[in-house]
């Protein structure tokens, strides 16, 4: 019985091969990033960007580069590996296409701790990533409880509108707080709206031990949550633990998602985005997924980034802005599919 279901498993991933759709990601994400040093981020024209990726161009224009808009390449790059990979974690372990960490509060839980301990006196700028991250881990441990709760865990929709509940909460609670404390409010209005404007690169390297310990998990799991994916008897039949299973993966998705808020704010929609297109490019295999999720989540964060300092230049729009426009039809497109898709 298992082996027959592992071998159509196998027949249906093959029909979808992974490689030249890493090879086509993999060149679009050069792209991007390459547009990323050329526009936006300050007064240079693209002509002097381009020279100074060649070696030469004026101080001013080698300043703007490499001080300004490599870091802020480099940030989009991690913060979109990051909620792509998370996104792709949840979404297989609650098996719902639907279980994003914007959607479902995972990101509010991680926005709310910040906004808690800027009040309690931490800045913006010296904040710990582990504030965001036991956020995260909060709005983690609900979602998984959701999805455990008879009738809400087996229909996406309730699903969502559970997690949604939950965002609406914890964002009216960050919002009271602020309210209490002019500083804060000052602090985090930006931040709250999703942005890697500003930031350097010292607040990535803080991240980097985090996610480095979410990629030996996620690297660690993947195979047990194929399994999973075939029901908790067939994973239990191959000798996995679900229980044990949910408990990384809530590790490793309040890491990732933690991570990314810390540095970025929260961004709805990309762990949403991220791993639908890369379900519909290389089918449901999780571990496939994983892999086209590496250069799918940067090319969506860095291509709204691109877009955030275009749209309304010479002013940015905030980067949450973008990411949520880009979603938000996604999102419509999966709820009014004719067959709600299963994972």
């Amino acid at each position: 019985m298992i082996s027959t279901v592992l071998e159509r498993w196998r027949r249906a991933s093959a029909r979808r091969s992974l490689i030249p759709s890493l090879l086509v990601t993999g060149f679009l994400l050069s792209g991007v990033c390459i547009l990323s040093l050329l526009f936006g981020a300050g007064t240079v024209p693209v002509a002097d960007a381009f020279a100074v990726l060649g070696g030469q161009g004026s101080d001013e224009a080698r300043f703007i580069v490499t001080e300004l808009r490599l870091p802020r390449t480099l940030i989009g790059l991690a913060v979109g590996v990051a909620l792509g990979v998370a996104g792709a974690l949840l979404q297989a372990v609650a098996r719902n296409p639907l279980a994003e960490p914007g959607l479902l509060g995972v990101s509010a839980g991680s926005a709310f701790a910040v906004a808690v301990a800027i009040l309690l006196g931490a800045s913006a700028a010296t904040l710990t990533v582990a504030v965001a991250q036991l956020g995260a881990l909060a709005g983690c441990m609900f979602v998984l409880a959701a999805a455990r709760l008879q009738g809400v865990g087996n229909d996406p929709i309730r699903l969502v509108l559970a997690g949604a509940a939950l965002s609406s909460l914890l964002m009216a609670l960050t919002s009271l707080l602020l309210l209490f404390d002019e500083r804060a409010a000052d602090e985090i209005r930006f931040w709250v709206t999703g942005s890697v404007s500003g930031r350097d690169l010292s607040n990535l390297i803080s991240v980097l031990p985090s996610l480095a310990v979410a990629g030996m998990i996620t690297a660690l799991i993947a195979r047990p949550l194929a399994s999973l994916a075939l029901g908790e008897r067939v994973a239990v039949g191959l000798g996995h633990h679900p229980g044990r299973l949910r408990l990384l993966v809530v590790i490793a998705v309040a890491l990732l998602v933690g991570s990314a808020t810390a540095i970025a704010g929260p961004l709805v929609f990309v762990g949403l985005v991220v791993p639908f297109v890369a379900r519909a490019l290389v089918g449901a295999d999780i571990r496939r997924t994983l892999w086209l999720c590496l250069p799918i989540g940067p090319i969506v964060v860095i291509g709204s980034d691109i877009l955030s300092r275009l749209v309304a230049a010479p002013t940015e729009l905030p980067l949450g802005v973008l990411t949520a426009l880009i979603g938000a039809p996604v999102l419509l497109a999966i709820v009014r599919a004719r067959r709600m898709p299963t994972l």
